[in-house]
């Protein structure tokens, strides 16, 4: 009987820095958000499926803030102080209902970004509270009516909407507790005990996360991987010229590299380690490189970290078979696909991602019956199988994907879905669930001569580089490293000062920020994103004591797509 083919289940668990400087604000929720909804329900479908496995990986900036929001929450609910998040001192009810119009449609606008079908919709009181606010863009553009009946609304709507919106960013793990559904039942006039309750159970929920994924690790049901820090695309940082595999003739940022680049690539790495280590008790083995990005200065810098594997795109695979990194009739049958990779003498393992599977849980199965979708992906696996016959055992199917970002698509948060994918997938006999640092260790590994540099979107870096706005953005950032250089250089900046402008230089350096700039995103978004990275800058300037250039007062993108989801972060990127 042949041996069953290796799989790999990836979630890649990322949101970027939302705070505004190192202790500021949170200008979006979307960290414990996340975290009361996707990464509590994707620890519970892993704890109710004990012989699944999976990788699990986390940037280290997450898990950071998601332990900023376990004490600032732990702070309102013993001392009553407020926390630096918006949404969450609403819940609370620790600042007073606002009596003007336009700061109260912001109220209902930010308590309506989520995806309405699946999240406000299925709640009748919650689509009520909504109603009765009117119409929003009338009241937006000035309108009499529109705006009276704004402030025809009491505190308590406000507290009942805040409510509502908290309810319905619970997972199912959560959802079904005795608490959510008491409220759900009540259905409005929510009060203090009320909301302090539901301020508790995020509390414990956001506490109980890492120690969740750290118990999964250690009894050896999980591995857990790392991004660097602050989530930087690596290939960028070390040369820009490493856009040039894929995108050959896009224009490029004024500057010819990003300074000290690729010292900034180590400094990612070695602290994204640390903090790892540090929540997690141990330093992972493999590194998901931000968004895929990979090069072959990526995988040197990997190696000196001593890093046994690392992964990205099919797109990447197709780009180094085209530089001749495989012989054609590999690239004809995909075998070189379902193996991990060396490059010339590197230690590192490379695995490549399978687009179409990956994707058809990021975007297509949210709309099939669970146990359609279900069926359909194991056949797709089993007809992978049954390709490579008695060799099935020496290849491996990477399945990587986003783990928070698909789930607000699908029917009560993808619990159906993930309960039945996980039950036949870990008893499925012509499949073998396993972890990346395992097949690194014992699959047979294809040598490919070149890496093409690219991502897992589209297999180049045209989503954060290469495009009128997204080059401006680097200029800007090019020019801040430059200021900040020479305040290092010239001794200006004392121990503490230097070790916050380093940390906020990292912030800086973020993928998410040029994810966001172009026209294609929608207006909304882009604004959120585009006025925090030039906020972040300006923090920048003022750790290393120099004055903001006023560029930094023009906004560098607008946008003009269209919202698919309200406003909240993006669905798997695949």
């Amino acid at each position: 009987m042949a041996e069953p083919l290796n799989v790999v289940l990836c979630w890649h668990m990322h949101q970027p820095y939302y705070r505004e400087g190192l202790d500021g604000s949170y200008r979006l929720p979307w960290v414990y958000l996340h975290g009361i909804k996707d990464y509590s329900d994707m620890a519970a479908h892993l704890e109710s499926h004990p012989t699944m496995r999976a990788v699990v990986n986390f940037v280290p900036v997450l898990l950071e803030q998601l332990d900023d929001y376990v004490g600032q929450l732990e702070a309102l609910l013993t001392q009553g102080r407020a926390t630096q998040d918006p949404m969450l001192n609403l819940l609370a009810g620790s600042e007073p209902i606002p009596a003007d119009p336009a700061q109260r449609l912001r109220i209902i606008h930010d308590c309506q970004r989520a995806h309405a079908p699946r999240m406000i919709q299925p709640h009748a009181a919650f689509a009520r509270l909504l109603e009765l606010a009117g119409n929003g863009e009338k009241a937006a553009e000035g309108d009499a009516v529109a705006l009276w009946q704004l402030g025809c609304l009491s505190e308590q709507y406000f507290l009942d909407l805040a409510t509502w919106y908290h309810l319905a960013w619970l997972g199912q793990s959560l959802a079904r507790e005795a608490l959510p559904q008491r409220l759900m039942a009540q259905e409005k006039d929510f009060g203090d005990a009320d909301r302090r309750a539901l301020l508790d159970l995020i509390q414990r929920t956001l506490a109980g996360l890492v120690p969740r994924y750290r118990a999964l690790a250690e009894r050896g049901q999980i591995e857990l991987s790392m991004t660097p820090w602050g989530h930087p695309i690596v290939p960028l940082l070390n040369d820009f010229a490493n856009m040039r595999d894929a995108l050959p003739d896009a224009p490029a940022p004024v500057a010819p590299a990003y300074p000290g680049g690729a010292e900034r690539a180590r400094w990612h790495l070695r602290h994204g380690l640390d903090v790892f280590e540090r929540y997690f008790g141990r330093r992972p083995v493999g590194v998901w490189l931000s968004e895929g990005g990979v090069s072959e200065d990526a995988l040197a810098q990997l190696d000196e970290f001593g890093m046994r594997w690392t992964a990205s795109g099919e797109g990447v695979w197709r780009n180094s078979c085209a530089k001749s990194g495989c012989l054609p009739e590999q690239a004809a049958t995909k075998r070189a696909l379902f193996s991990p990779a060396r490059f010339d003498a590197r230690d590192v393992r490379v695995f490549f991602r399978d687009d179409g599977l990956s994707d058809l849980i990021g975007f297509k199965y949210s709309d099939w019956h669970s146990d359609d979708a279900v069926g359909d992906f194991i056949q797709h696996l089993d007809n992978i199988a049954s390709f490579f016959g008695d060799e099935a055992g020496k290849h491996v199917v990477s399945i990587i994907l986003d783990g928070e970002n698909a789930w607000e698509y699908y029917p009560d948060n993808g619990h159906y879905f993930l309960d039945a994918l996980y039950r036949r997938l870990s008893a499925q006999p012509t499949l073998r669930m396993r972890t990346f640092a395992e097949v690194a260790a014992d699959l047979p590994v294809r040598q490919m001569r070149t890496l093409a540099a690219g991502s897992w979107v589209y297999g180049s870096f045209s989503t954060w580089i290469g495009s009128e706005d997204k080059n401006r953005g680097w200029d800007l950032l090019v020019a801040a490293k430059r200021d900040f250089d020479a305040a290092v250089g010239a001794g200006r900046l004392g121990a503490d000062t230097l070790e916050q402008a380093i940390r906020q230089l990292a912030v800086c350096e973020g993928s998410d920020w040029f994810w966001w700039f172009g026209d294609y995103n929608p207006a909304g978004s882009v604004s959120d994103f585009e006025q925090l990275f030039r906020a972040q800058l300006r923090e920048l300037y003022r750790l290393i004591g120099v004055a903001a250039p006023v560029t930094l007062d023009v906004p560098l993108s607008h946008g003009r797509g269209q919202a698919e989801n309200a406003g909240t972060m993006r669905r798997n990127t695949g």
